[in-house]
């Protein structure tokens, strides 16, 4: 479903000609928009003026562009379509293919275009209502917008609590003006003003002056106040209602709106309560509620009468209800008419499916409680929600469903079966799946059943879509079997036009052969699955198949290929013109583990700095956990194990089982750094706690496992190292058809432990017989220097061979590798005990303004870990305060 963009939302209340002028308030607003002012909050509780006061200090500025915010844009796709809509008034032209790559990226680059072209130029960017913004990547998304803007674009947000974003941050800088409740509040003179001639009463000093007294110029309560007054000609009676004007908000509000429903006709109370489930007003929208005419006119009236209806467009034909007078009709609606509750909203949902308006549609389905219909809905809404990437949205609607709803459904059950594998929640997979077929059997057999699904193409491939997942299942499972025999099921019943099923399904049988170790077979169908998902027109999902697909090259020991498929894919992802390409940073993080190996750490932090200021969310599901893995490698070769494991425990949250075979365990990646970094007691509490033994079976899904044993086994040097050789042996028989990447490690350790058996010729062999076998053996660096002190010998050793003799290949490789400046990096300054590459990167933080937390975030580590780095700096400089580090590093010529 593409997002539309509904236009009231783009516009500020139209401006009544009866303000009460607040040139105070006005003059704080004028002072932000100094150059580097980033953002004015206002911030009150409801009914204190924060939208009449900006919309009327906004009026006939230029490039001001306004979005009013409402629950449906907790959805990150409808808020960036409404957001894209709002910066189209101040100017900017974005380019609509940009919506799903980095959209917080492609804004501020057009912001700083247009920057360039206009530098004197100021553009106010109006967020109201923000407090209904409830998720997490709409405020990440806002903090990026605040970071990154250039100085001339400015933000104001009215709210009723304060937004996640660095506020205090902001505020030290000062980049904050706050407008809170106690400047909001009418001043006695404002209020007086506001009572007597806008509201054209005729109320006594003293009578002004107790109801702003009373109220603490809150102006919802002085508005209600008033119109309770009006027609009150008898001074008594005036004198008696303001006395008794006392108690909390909640209580005057109930009184007031009973005071103005009171004095409300029969016919116009009705129409209040009968539309009070609606969150915005129009006349035939109404009449649809009502079963009446004549809305239009009635919402002109209730707007001319001020009784709390707010236009929400120039045109005034959309509108809303205050609200607080909205939370009150809807109190009353359901004290004295519930019954009347889902007939009013199945009509609103009738009338809004009928005008396309699906989101809103389901809303008032499920509020009517009308399940079936709600289902019937979603059903038809499942292929554009997809492919508009609503998600969340989707998967909060199944969750507000009855399960027995879902269980009827065979897409719905299928879509909370993948909901599942997103969340790794893989146990009640299998059960939504076989709801999904005894639906689609039980439909098979009743019409009236079949009769109420939406007749959709997610229907008609069900049943090959239902075993697609059912070999998804298996591939979490490690069932390789079970995996190649659910996707030839799924292929089975697919079309010869079902591309996207057909994609899918062989995407898995590829999966499984990777899994079994066949890596040639591997290649030739995954990318058959590429080329399908292809013909479908999906690039986003053909382009996440390329990560997938270079792993395969790496293991195949060509890590060269494996590159060049990865720069062609991020040429394409970037090259303009086609929609979603959201797996930059899955491409760019793919890069840096390259680089990483190569040694070269410079572009592999530029890679993942690049990965990061895309986002989490712009990497798919099941890679989000793969930069935390890559950062923790490149601190792994800078000798940072501290961070290393952080990230990996991190990355462990993120990981979510399903999608790929786990052949790289993370658990085994951590006592690999365990390993590097002495703490063999760890490292061996994995191995028992895994059963990885000496005298396993190999293949290929443990071979990770077994390759980090053979390094714990060598590090510790207690087990016989004759099982151990036999433990390659079995591994590299296994390996020995189809994965020459896994040979090359395989034969490097096997020379490491002849090596340590004291057989110097049989090493320097097996060194010469992996190096000479491997495809691209210059596309390895970090593999061997990674194991520190025993390969630095072998390799010193290899690299003084006589040329012209036996072992000329490694004897290059050596030299290559002792060459690269990697194996022993020189510690800059003059110090008895060198800073580490990441000591240096954390007194390059100590040099700059950021606090400790705002530090630990860049570094992407705890506070703990940014002392204990800080602590070892302190030592090492032999200085105790932050202030005397940079100093003493200035010094040493460190800074």
């Amino acid at each position: 479903m593409s997002t539309p963009v509904l236009a009231t939302k783009l516009f500020p209340p139209a401006r009544r000609p009866e303000l009460v002028a607040r040139p105070r308030l006005a003059g704080r607003l004028d002072r932000t928009l100094d150059r580097g002012h980033r953002l004015t909050l206002i911030s009150a509780p409801a009914g204190f003026g924060k939208t009449t006061l900006l919309s009327d200090w906004a009026a006939g500025r230029e490039r001001v562009g306004w979005l009013s915010l409402d629950e449906g844009d907790n959805a990150l796709p409808r808020f960036f379509a409404h957001l894209w809509a709002a910066l189209a008034g101040i100017g900017l032209d974005l380019d609509p293919a940009a919506f799903d790559d980095a959209p917080m990226i492609a804004v501020v680059n057009e912001l700083v275009r247009a920057g360039r072209q206009a530098p004197d130029s100021h553009w106010l960017l109006v967020l109201d209502d923000y407090h209904v913004i409830g998720a997490p990547e709409v405020h990440e998304a806002m903090t990026f917008l605040l970071d990154h803007a250039p100085d001339q674009l400015h933000l104001l947000v009215t709210t009723r609590a304060d937004p996640p974003f660095p506020l205090s941050r902001l505020r030290s800088r000062g980049q904050l003006t706050e407008v809170r409740a106690a400047e909001l509040r009418f001043a006695p003179t404002e209020a007086r003003e506001f009572l007597n001639e806008m509201m054209g009463l005729q109320l006594t000093e003293t009578d002004v002056h107790a109801l702003e007294e009373r109220t603490e110029g809150w102006i919802a309560g002085l508005q209600l106040a008033a119109l309770s007054l009006r027609g009150m000609s008898d001074r008594g009676d005036v004198a008696e209602f303001i006395g008794a004007f006392t108690g909390s908000h909640r209580f005057v509000i109930d009184y007031l709106v009973d005071e103005v429903l009171a004095r409300q006709d029969a016919e116009v109370r009705d129409f209040l309560l009968r539309t009070a489930v609606l969150d915005r007003l129009t006349g035939d929208l109404c009449d649809a509620v009502t079963g009446g005419t004549g809305a239009g006119q009635v919402l002109e009236e209730l707007d001319r009468g001020n009784v709390f209806v707010v236009p929400l467009d120039a045109e005034r034909s959309w509108y809303r209800y205050h609200h607080l007078f909205g939370d009150v009709l809807r109190a009353r609606l359901m004290a004295e008419r519930p019954e009347q509750l889902p007939t009013l909203h199945q009509a609103a949902s009738a009338w809004y499916a009928a005008h396309d308006l699906v989101a809103d549609a389901v809303h008032h389905a499920l509020a009517a409680g009308d399940h079936d219909r709600a289902a019937y809905l979603m059903e038809e809404a499942v292929p554009e929600l997809r492919r508009a990437r609503q998600d969340s949205l989707l998967l909060d609607w199944i969750r507000s469903l009855p399960e027995s709803v879902v269980r009827r459904s065979p897409v719905l059950s299928i879509v909370s079966a993948w909901s599942l594998m997103m969340a790794g929640e893989l146990d009640g997979m299998g059960h939504r799946l076989d709801d999904a077929e005894a639906a689609l059997a039980a439909g098979a057999h009743d019409p009236v059943l079949a009769a109420t699904w939406a007749d959709t193409e997610d229907l008609r491939t069900a049943p090959a879509v239902l075993w697609v997942y059912r070999a998804a299942l298996a591939q979490a499972e490690h069932d390789v079997p079970a995996t190649v025999q659910c996707a030839r099921r799924a292929l089975g019943l697919a079309g010869a036009e079902d591309h996207f099923v057909r994609g899918a399904a062989s995407g898995y049988l590829g999966l499984a052969a990777w899994a079994a170790g066949d890596v040639e077979e591997a290649l030739a169908t995954f990318s058959e699955a590429a080329r399908s998902l292809h013909a479908a027109g999906n690039l986003i999902d053909e382009l996440d198949t390329t990560v997938v697909l270079c792993d395969m090259w790496t293991t195949a020991g060509r890590p060269h290929r494996a590159r060049r498929l990865y720069e062609q894919a991020l040429a394409t992802a970037t090259g303009g013109g086609e929609p979603y390409p959201r797996a930059v940073a899955d491409l760019h993080v793919g890069l840096a583990e390259l680089d990483r190996e190569l040694g070269d750490l410079v572009s592999a932090e530029a890679h993942l700095e690049t990965a990061r200021v895309l986002g989490e969310r712009s990497s798919i599901t099941e890679n989000r956990h793969r930069w935390y893995v890559v950062t923790a490698q490149v601190c792994v070769s800078t000798g940072d194990y501290a961070t290393a494991r952080e990230l990996l425990n991190h990355a462990a949250t993120l990981y979510r089982p399903g999608f790929y075979p786990d052949l790289r365990p993370l658990a085994a990646m951590r006592a690999r750094v365990d390993i590097a970094a002495g703490d063999l007691a760890a490292a061996q509490e994995w191995a028992d706690n895994h059963d990885v033994t000496v005298t396993d079976e190999a293949s290929f899904q443990r071979e990770y496992d077994h390759l980090t044993l053979v390094r714990l086994l060598l590090a510790a040097g207690t087990a016989p190292l004759g099982d151990v050789l036999g433990l390659l042996d079995r591994l590299y028989a296994a390996a020995e058809r189809t994965r020459a990447g896994s040979l090359l490690e395989i034969g490097m350790l096997r020379a490491l432990t002849h090596q340590a058996r004291g057989q110097r010729p049989e090493a320097l062999a097996e060194l010469d017989a992996a190096l000479s076998r491997a495809p691209e053996p210059d596309g390895y660096t970090r593999l061997f220097l990674d194991e520190g002190a025993p390969m630095l010998a072998l390799l010193h050793e290899a690299a003084s061979v006589q040329e012209g003799g036996e072992y000329d290949v490694p004897r290059r490789h050596a030299r290559r590798l002792l060459g690269t400046g990697a194996a022993d990096i020189p510690a800059p300054g003059a110090l008895a005990d060198p800073l580490s590459e990441r000591e240096l990167e954390v007194l390059r933080l100590l040099d700059s303004e950021l606090t400790g937390p705002e530090m630990a975030r860049r570094l992407f580590v705890s506070l703990n870990t940014l002392r204990t780095h800080t602590k070892r700096i302190f030592t090492k400089l032999d200085v105790n305060s932050r202030s005397a580090a940079v100093r003493r590093a200035r010094e040493l010529g460190l800074l």
